[in-house]
């Protein structure tokens, strides 16, 4: 037990506040981290490559964050079983929960990696990619879906280590891999000329980079897990339980991204190359901007999980509300800052000189979707207990509601209808995530999360 406890934190313990910072930290500076070296890529390649580079790398790039949403969120599942098991003194449940999800997420991610690699060139004439990118768009999707398991297999391991309380390792795997994606950036993009293709490559390197180290760290330390074949089982109760909790948060971050790609469809039909270069751009820096909002939430799942497990829901309500508070004035730094300096933010992935007319876009795009980042630093807490009890349908319930019924309708209104442009593409975000508050404020006030747990798994006796 020795080799499983020492990656362990005791979250049921100690100061709310002193607990969720040394949680929340680390996790923000390493989703930071992925979020620059994802972000390096357009920088890099479109001060080298121009609007026609930026826009392939984010109609691209959307399709890889859906992916990658959709992965994390099975990962999800895991994080809360091993959370909820560790807050009730369940260890041998830990260590089997941990050998099924590696399991499981392994065929998942093969799964996966064939069917987008089938699908892509469908996926980008659907999304109206325009035709000036269209090459590089594809080159660059099919080479980031090959290294899907390396995607996988990373974001399985922070996902084990999150549950037990440890988001500092996670960190000093993505430290490195950021500075590697950099360097072969410059390499690829600048030096060879390899446009959105070389940007690409440099990021599955450094996927694959953040997998071999976290797969070398735990082997050093004896982890229950040795990453042999022999060690690929699954345990039937424990798998049915992971993907109960893991595809609806999966399909939450996939709707998400869904919605999101079909923005990037109407700001094709609105502005052309114009628009989906602005979106790109703007939505290289929106996730960014929410990153603390995303770190609170999965520091809310994490401490509420055990505590919940440990039949502690008061903590886990403090928790949250503490959370809200350092979430909320994080965002309103990051909306301080895109609202003073939109234009110069813009300019940082394309030349004012030569493409001001997108710089313009993009800077008008920034101050409108930035009232978002105030709005979804308390939700994200309310879906971080949710998912922290288990209850992680609710969380995609509201995103259905919020990201496919309010956003995609507000955005044709407000956009096409109402011809608004770009600028009511990005209104519909607020308005969008304002309903969802809403009906968090009202799951929160009904109390069921009090009542969940981790049903239809058996404890193990020793």
């Amino acid at each position: 037990m020795q080799a499983l406890s020492q990656f362990q934190t005791d979250l049921t313990q100690g100061s709310v506040f002193g607990q969720l910072l040394k949680f929340s930290v680390p996790f923000l500076l390493s989703n930071l981290l992925q979020a620059l070296y994802n972000m390096a890529d357009m920088v890099i390649v479109g001060q080298f490559g121009g609007a026609v580079g930026a826009s392939a790398v984010g109609i691209g790039g959307q399709v890889t964050i859906l992916i990658i949403n959709l992965i994390s969120g099975l990962a999800v599942g895991g994080t809360i079983m091993i959370a909820q098991f560790i807050g009730a003194r369940r260890q041998k449940e830990v260590e089997r929960t941990v050998g099924t999800m590696f399991t499981l997420y392994a065929i998942a991610g093969a799964a996966i990696t064939v069917i987008m690699l089938l699908i892509n060139p469908w996926v980008l004439r659907l999304m109206q990619t325009p035709a000036d990118c269209y090459g590089e768009a594809l080159a660059y999707l099919n080479i980031c879906m090959g290294g899907t398991l390396f995607i996988v297999g990373y974001n399985a391991v922070s996902a084990v280590l999150r549950g037990m309380g440890d988001s500092r390792h996670p960190l000093i795997f993505v430290g490195v891999a950021a500075v590697v994606n950099i360097v072969l950036d410059l390499v690829f993009v600048g030096v060879f000329h390899m446009g959105a293709a070389g940007a690409a490559w440099a990021t599955i390197a450094a996927q694959a980079l953040s997998l071999v180290m976290s797969i070398v760290f735990l082997r050093r330390r004896d982890f229950v897990f040795d990453f042999h074949p022999r060690s690929f089982k699954m345990d039937k109760a424990l798998a049915v339980q992971l993907v109960k909790l893991g595809i609806p948060a999966s399909l939450q971050g996939t709707l998400v991204s869904l919605s999101f790609m079909v923005l990037m469809t109407i700001a094709n039909g609105v502005a052309g190359l114009t628009g989906s270069a602005a979106l790109s751009i703007a939505g290289k820096v929106n996730s960014v901007a929410i990153l603390p909002s995303l770190a609170m939430q999965a520091s809310v799942s994490s401490m509420a999980g055990q505590n919940i497990g440990a039949g502690k829901p008061e903590r886990a309500k403090k928790t949250m509300f503490v959370a809200m508070g350092m979430s909320f004035v994080f965002s309103a730094l990051m909306f301080a800052v895109v609202n003073l300096f939109p234009a110069g933010i813009a300019s940082l992935f394309m030349s004012g000189d030569t493409d001001p007319a997108i710089v313009s876009a993009s800077a008008e795009y920034l101050r409108v979707i930035s009232w978002d980042y105030l709005i979804t630093s308390i939700l994200f807490c309310i879906n971080g207990l949710a998912m922290g009890a288990g209850q992680t349908l609710f969380s995609l319930l509201n995103g259905c509601v919020s990201s496919l019924l309010v956003r995609i309708p507000a955005a044709v209104l407000f956009g096409q209808v109402l011809h608004f442009g770009l600028n009511g593409v990005g209104l519909a975000a607020p308005s969008a995530s304002l309903v969802g508050l809403v009906v968090g404020v009202v799951y929160l006030c009904t109390g069921s999360w009090r009542r969940a747990h981790i049903k239809g798994v058996p404890e193990t006796v020793s």
